[in-house]
């Protein structure tokens, strides 16, 4: 097997388990691709495998790579799959951060995890990803993520006016802090904290979330994702708001025309046969956990 790693911060107490996952893959992987990152801050990695790559760029990594690992929190899992793209290379998350909704394995269940990739004990879901089209520059490389896309305003401006259209038919103007474009992935991100639906991640929809609304009558909306969905952004005093899609974020001139789609391809996320989504409900936010039960 290839398989590589890839991680954001990693700290220096979570060192041992890196070594443990090393030292587990030298049993099964004849080489393991390490993100720059790691191999920056922990030089003698190279001692725990004997054949260890380096990879700094989504072109180096190829469709040969069996998966990538993830080892953080989820924000470092979305990361991934600016790297990942449209190659196929399934994802599996570690969890190193706190909750670690889509990084579901945990650090201590190292030997237990490889284990059941080694043999072929585990399922992929097929997540969906948003695709933003401007006609400014943003995002570079990789304009589309598997969690949302947000409209905001600046820190200390006023709200906004966000016109929002269907397939070029009016929707609403929303006057708000910022609107929330999210998939079924993400529907228990942002979109959960303003009080948007749970979607199942098999789910064919956005969800339409707005932020701090000044309307008592506007809630969240369900839409088919083979909708596009698009805006015109308006400020009184403002000439630039935020766009933020997943954890990357950019200030964008307040003319700049906007459509949101579902991209064209998929992300496959490893999922270890014990964990449903419904388990990581339960698990990660507490449903059915009330002492009445």
């Amino acid at each position: 097997m290839r398989i590589a790693l890839y991680t954001r911060i990693f700290s220096e107490d979570n060192k041992t388990h890196l070594y443990n996952i090393l030292m587990e893959l030298q049993r099964y992987c004849k080489t393991v691709l390490v993100h720059e990152t790691l191999m920056n801050s922990f030089p003698e990695i190279t001692q725990f495998h004997s054949n260890i790559e380096v990879f700094g760029q989504p072109q180096d990594l190829d469709k040969e790579i069996d998966f990538l690992i993830s080892l953080g929190g989820d924000g470092t899992l979305l990361d991934t799959v600016t790297y990942v793209q449209n190659k196929n290379i399934p994802i599996l998350g570690i969890n190193f951060g706190r909750l670690g909704f889509l990084a579901a394995s945990g650090k201590d269940d190292i030997k237990s995890t490889i284990q059941s990739l080694v043999n072929n004990n585990f399922d992929i879901d097929k997540r969906s990803l948003i695709h933003v089209d401007a006609d400014a520059q943003l995002f570079d490389h990789a304009p589309f993520g598997l969690n949302d896309f947000t409209i905001s305003k600046k820190d200390t401006s006023p709200m906004i006016r966000i016109k929002t259209f269907l397939n070029g038919e009016y929707l609403n103007t929303y006057w708000a802090d910022g609107l929330i474009v999210s998939t079924p992935t993400g529907s228990t991100a942002y979109n959960m904290s303003c009080s948007g639906p749970i979607l199942f991640p098999s789910t064919e929809s956005f969800v339409i979330t707005p932020i701090a609304p000044h309307h008592l009558n506007t809630r969240p909306i369900v839409v088919p994702d083979s909708h596009i969905i698009s805006f015109e952004i308006e400020s009184r005093i403002e000439d630039k708001f935020i766009c933020s899609l997943d954890a990357r974020r950019v200030e964008t001139p307040m003319k700049t025309k906007i459509a949101i789609r579902k991209e064209s391809f998929y992300v496959n996320i490893v999922r270890l046969q014990e964990n449903s989504f419904l388990s990581s409900l339960k698990s990660k936010l507490g449903w059915g956990m009330d002492k009445r039960n």
